[in-house]
C-alpha cells in the first residue's frame, strides 16, 4: 500500500517537481543559435556514406541548374541573331540542350531527394530510440520534473522537426545556397561591375535575417513547450478517462485541453508573426535590389557594353541567386526550430542518471539467497520537509516472510524503493546477501528481486507478453506454470490462453484479474526477494481470496516482504516491522506485538473495530 506521505508524494508530484528537483531541471528557450544542431553530429557521422552521396547528387544537380543558363545564352546570341534572322538549326540544338539538362536535372533531383530524405528518417529514428533509451535509464525522481506527455511530446513532435529539417529543409537549403554561390560566381564572370552592387547589398539582407531568426528560434522553442503541454494534459486525461467520465468531468478536462491548445496556438501565432515579418523583409529587398540591378544591365545593353544572351544569363542567374538566397532564408526559421526541437532532444541525453553502476562493480554472489539488510537507513526526498527514512533497521533472512505495518507516511514504500534503488540512502546502507546496492550493478541488483505493486501496470498485448515481461527467455510451460500459481489460468484459459488479449493497460480484465497476471509476472521472474505492496486492498472479498491464495503460492521458497495492515496477511508473517514517521518502533510477531499494547496493538484494534 503506497504511504501517502506527504514528503513521498511531494517527491512525485508531477506539478510541482520540477521547483523542488532543481537540479538538471530543463531549462529551455536560453540558446540563440543553431548551436543546439552540432549536438547532433554523431548521428551524421553514423551515416556518413549517405550524407556524402546526398550531398555529391546536390551539387550535380546544382551544376545543372545553373548550366541551364548557358544554352539560354546562346539561343539569345546565336539562334534570335543574325542578319538573316532565326536560325532553325541554332534554336533546335538550343533547345534540346535545355531539354537534356533538365531530363538529368530531375534525375539527379530525384537521387538528391531519396538521399537527403533517407537521412533524416534516419538520424530521426536513431535519435529517437536513443532519447527512448536514455528515459529508462533515468530514475522515478527525473519523472516528477517531465510530464509523461512532455517526454512523449520530446519523442515524436520534436524528432518529427528535425527529421523534416534534415531530410528535407537542410536539402533545399544547402542546394539553394550552392545555387546562389555558383550563380553568383557565373555572374561575376558575366559582369563583375553589376556583380559587385548586388554584393554591396548583400549586408542588408543578412543583417535582419540573423536578427530575426533569433527570434524565431525562442518563439519555435515556446511553442514547442505549450504543445509539450497540451500532450501532457491529454496524456494524463486519458490515463484516467475511466475517472474523469465516473464524476463527470469531461467538460472540466476538455476545457483544461482547450486551454493549453489555445497557449499553444498564440505561441505559433507569435512565431508565424515574425517569421512573416521575415519573409517580407528578405522578398523586398532581395527582389527590389535585383530590379535595380537589371535596369542597370538593360542600360548596358543599350549602351552595347553588354550582348543581349549575357544580359538574359545574368538575369536567370540572379533570379536563381535570388530565389536560392530566398529559400535560405525561408529555412532559417525552419532551422531554428529544428535547433529548438535538438535542445530540448539533448536535455535527455544530457541527462545522467541519479543511480548508476560504479565504475568496478562487484559481481553479486552467483548462489542467490535472499538476505536483506537495512542498517540505519536514513533518507530525505530532496525539497521535502524532513526525513521519509530515519535511522531504519531490520532484516529478512532467506524464505522469511516480513510484513512492514504503520499509518499512511511511515515511510513504507520508501522502504521499497530503497531495496528496488530507485534511490540510494543519504546514511546508511542497504545489503542483499552481503553485498551494499551502491557496490554492484543497479540491472544485477534489481534482477534478485520480484515486486507486484499495489495497482500492477498490465501493457496491451496477450496474456504470455505481459506474463513474460518478468523474464523474456521464460517457456510457454513455465509461463503456464506460473499463472496456474497464480490462479489466473482458469479465466484465461477460455479467452485464448496464453495468446489471451488484455486490452490497453489490461482493461479487458478484472481488478483482481490483472493482480493475478502481475502476481504470474512475479513468479516466472524466479528472484529470490519478492516485495509485495499491498496487492489485495482493492479487491472485493472473492478475488481477495483468490489472489491470497496465488500470494502464498509466490512466498514460498523466497523471502517475501510485504506491506500490508490486513491482519490475514500480517499474521502469517515471520516477523512485523512496525513503523511510523520514518523509524522502526516494533518487531516481533502478531501475538508478541498485541500483548505489547504499542502502535501494532492500536492498530489491530482499529481493524477490529472498523471491521
Amino acid at each position: 500500500m503506497s504511504d501517502g506521505s506527504a514528503p513521498e508524494n511531494a517527491a512525485f508530484d508531477r506539478t510541482a517537481g520540477a521547483q523542488r528537483w532543481g537540479e538538471g531541471a530543463p531549462q529551455r528557450g536560453k540558446a540563440k543559435s543553431l548551436k543546439p544542431l552540432m549536438g547532433l553530429l554523431p548521428y551524421v557521422r553514423r551515416q556518413r556514406t549517405t550524407a556524402t552521396l546526398a550531398i555529391v547528387f546536390l551539387f550535380i544537380a546544382a551544376a545543372l541548374n545553373l548550366a541551364i543558363t548557358f544554352p539560354a545564352r546562346w539561343l539569345a546570341d546565336t539562334g534570335f541573331s543574325g542578319a538573316a534572322g532565326l536560325d532553325p538549326g541554332a534554336v533546335n540544338a538550343g533547345f534540346l540542350a535545355i531539354m537534356l539538362i533538365a531530363l538529368l536535372l530531375a534525375l539527379f533531383s530525384a537521387v538528391r531527394f531519396y538521399f537527403f530524405s533517407r537521412f533524416g528518417e534516419r538520424l530521426a529514428a536513431d535519435l529517437r530510440a536513443d532519447v527512448y533509451a536514455r528515459l529508462m535509464t533515468l530514475s522515478p525522481a527525473y519523472f516528477s520534473k517531465l510530464k509523461t506527455g512532455e517526454a512523449v511530446s520530446r519523442l515524436t513532435a520534436d524528432i518529427t522537426l528535425i527529421e523534416s529539417f534534415f531530410g528535407s529543409g537542410f536539402s533545399m537549403a544547402v542546394r539553394s545556397g550552392v545555387t546562389s554561390l555558383g550563380a553568383l560566381v557565373l555572374m561575376f564572370i558575366t559582369s563583375w561591375q553589376l556583380t559587385g552592387i548586388l554584393i554591396i547589398g548583400t549586408p542588408v539582407l543578412i543583417l535582419p535575417i540573423m536578427a530575426i531568426g533569433r527570434r524565431v528560434r525562442k518563439l519555435s522553442v515556446n511553442a514547442q513547450d505549450r504543445i509539450a503541454d497540451a500532450a501532457a494534459e491529454a496524456t494524463e486525461t486519458l490515463d484516467a478517462i475511466d475517472l474523469v467520465q465516473a464524476y463527470g468531468m469531461e467538460r472540466e478536462r476538455e476545457g483544461r485541453f482547450r486551454a493549453a491548445i489555445e497557449a499553444a496556438f498564440q505561441a505559433a501565432l507569435a512565431r508565424i508573426r515574425v517569421r512573416a515579418l521575415l519573409t517580407a523583409i528578405v522578398i523586398a529587398v532581395m527582389f527590389c535590389g535585383v530590379a535595380g540591378v537589371v535596369w542597370l544591365g538593360a542600360n548596358s545593353v543599350m549602351s552595347g557594353d553588354m550582348t543581349t544572351g549575357a544580359f538574359i544569363q545574368f538575369v536567370l542567374l540572379a533570379m536563381f541567386g535570388v530565389g536560392g538566397f530566398a529559400t535560405v532564408a525561408e529555412v532559417f526559421g525552419d532551422a531554428m526550430r529544428a535547433s529548438g526541437a535538438a535542445e530540448r532532444s539533448m536535455e535527455i541525453l544530457a541527462q545522467k542518471p541519479d543511480i548508476a553502476a560504479p565504475a568496478s562493480p562487484k559481481p553479486m554472489p552467483a548462489a542467490a539467497k535472499g538476505h536483506v539488510k537495512l542498517e540505519r537507513v536514513s533518507f530525505a526526498y530532496p525539497g521535502a520537509e524532513g526525513v521519509s527514512l530515519n535511522g531504519v533497521s531490520f532484516e529478512a533472512k532467506p524464505g522469511e516472510m516480513i510484513a512492514l505495518v504503520g499509518p499512511s507516511g511511515a515511510g513504507k514504500s520508501t522502504v521499497f524503493r530503497m531495496l528496488l534503488r530507485f534511490f540510494d540512502p543519504q546514511e546508511g546502507m542497504v545489503t542483499l546477501d552481503g553485498m551494499d546496492a551502491r557496490e554492484v550493478d543497479p540491472a544485477e541488483w534489481r534482477a534478485r528481486f520480484s515486486y507486484v505493486p499495489q495497482e500492477a501496470p498490465i501493457f496491451s498485448g496477450d496474456a504470455s507478453g505481459n506474463v513474460r515481461f518478468g523474464r523474456q527467455a521464460a517457456s510457454d510451460e513455465e509461463v503456464r506454470e506460473a499463472l496456474r500459481k497464480a490462479e489466473a489460468y482458469a479465466f484465461l484459459e477460455p479467452r485464448g490462453g496464453l495468446a489471451a488479449e488484455v486490452g490497453a493497460k489490461g482493461r479487458a480484465l478484472s481488478g483482481g484479474e490483472r493482480q493475478r497476471i502481475a502476481i504470474a509476472r512475479a513468479l516466472v521472474r524466479g528472484a529470490p526477494v519478492m516485495l509485495l505492496d499491498e496487492a489485495t486492498s482493492a479487491l472485493d472479498a472473492a478475488n481477495e481470496r483468490l489472489v491470497q491464495k496465488a500470494l502464498d503460492q509466490a512466498s514460498q521458497g523466497r523471502t517475501t516482504l510485504v506491506i500490508a495492515h490486513r491482519l490475514a496477511t500480517v499474521r502469517r508473517a515471520s516477523r512485523i516491522v512496525v513503523m511510523e514517521q520514518g523509524r522502526v518502533v516494533e518487531q516481533g510477531d502478531h501475538e508478541s506485538l498485541v500483548r505489547a499494547g504499542g502502535l501494532y496493538a492500536k492498530l489491530a484494534e482499529m481493524q477490529f473495530t472498523s471491521g
